[in-house]
């Protein structure tokens, strides 16, 4: 796997969750045109649904979403081939999300399934240790189906040293929790935050500024903005639709741009990519554009450029992204992919 630009890997649903991956694509980025060349299967491996990497060392994460979840840790070479470094339970079913602190020194898995937040040690080459907490949430949500139980479906730690942040669709809740390192355990740090009764938290984004976030509602198709606190309390402050379209909406990934002055929302079900300017206290949908399939489970923004992965038209959609407007346009063909549900510049 040689060539030059840079390296984008994806993850997707392999035959255990129904889809049609083989485990860990590597492609090859052009960060002038956008243009994607994929180079092939960099890992075999079930249903890697979630990628992320460490900060410092070539080392990528992969949730398995399992009915047994595992984490799996991978070596990554200069030409982006992934070499298995270790692999763990999550001890939790369906893990969905993980995200690696900023000193690197842990890492934290979302399972949705078993509506848990896993916790690892990582040592001094990035290869998680024995699970040290498994914190379970209890209770349910108003939607019978998606909600009868815990869901966690994101954790997101703060960049500057905060509480990490445990967002849970079958709960209508954010848990906050601080980590003990020394023990690597998670102390939870009361209230937890209370979304709108339906809310189905997915995903949320923080801003730069360390003083703002979004939340996408999956199940009531909103976007809510939250003010942050030095403490790390989050303070509800507007709420608007996340699309403007007739029908299903289902939204997914969210996240700022460089700059933090745009917003993108993933909403699945319309197909589209909406884009809030968030300059002022309320979110201003600025453009609603359509990403050519019906589901973009999720997308990426690096460069100029954002990357679309809809999981159900086997395909990543290329857009460059005006940076006086933020409006993304669609570039060239959609590149080929099975199932893809993840894409990690």
């Amino acid at each position: 796997m040689t060539g030059q630009g840079a390296i984008v890997h994806i993850g997707g649903y392999t035959a255990e969750s129904g889809g049609r991956a083989e485990g860990i694509v590597v492609v090859r980025r052009d960060p002038a045109s956008g243009e994607l060349t994929p180079l092939g299967t960099a890992a075999v491996t079930a249903s890697p649904s979630f990628l992320v990497r460490h900060p410092v060392l070539p080392v990528l994460y992969a949730v398995n979403e399992l009915p047994e979840g595992q984490v799996s840790a991978f070596r990554v070479a200069p030409d982006g081939d992934l070499s298995p470094v270790g692999v763990a339970p999550t001890g939790g079913a369906e893990p969905c999300h993980l995200a690696v602190a900023p000193d690197g020194r842990h890492l934290f898995v979302a399972n949705y399934g078993g509506g848990s937040v896993a916790v690892f040690p990582l040592d001094a080459e990035g290869v998680p240790g024995e699970r040290s907490d498994l914190v379970r949430h209890e209770g349910h949500g108003a939607d019978p189906e998606r909600q009868d139980r815990a869901h966690c479906h994101m954790v997101s730690p703060d960049p500057a040293g905060g509480p990490l942040f445990a967002v849970d669709l079958g709960t209508d809740s954010v848990y906050r929790y601080d980590l003990d390192v020394a023990s690597g355990r998670l102390l939870p740090r009361a209230p937890r935050v209370r979304t709108p009764a339906g809310t189905g938290p997915r995903h949320l984004a923080r801003h730069p500024d360390g003083r703002r976030c979004w939340l996408v509602g999956e199940l009531d198709g909103t976007v809510t903005g939250y003010d942050l606190t030095a403490d790390g309390a989050l303070h509800q402050r507007v709420r608007v639709d996340a699309s403007e379209r007739a029908g299903h909406v289902q939204p997914s990934e969210v996240a700022l741009g460089p700059d933090g002055r745009f917003l993108y929302v993933g909403n699945r079900g319309v197909g589209t990519v909406a884009v809030f300017s968030v300059t002022d206290d309320v979110p201003e949908l600025v453009a609603e554009v359509d990403t050519g399939g019906e589901w973009p489970r999720h997308f990426a923004l690096t460069g100029e450029h954002l990357y679309v992965a809809d999981e159900r038209a086997d395909m990543i959609r290329i857009f460059r992204v005006d940076p006086g407007t933020g409006v993304p346009t669609a570039v060239g063909e959609p590149v080929p992919m099975a199932s893809p549900t993840c894409v990690l510049p």
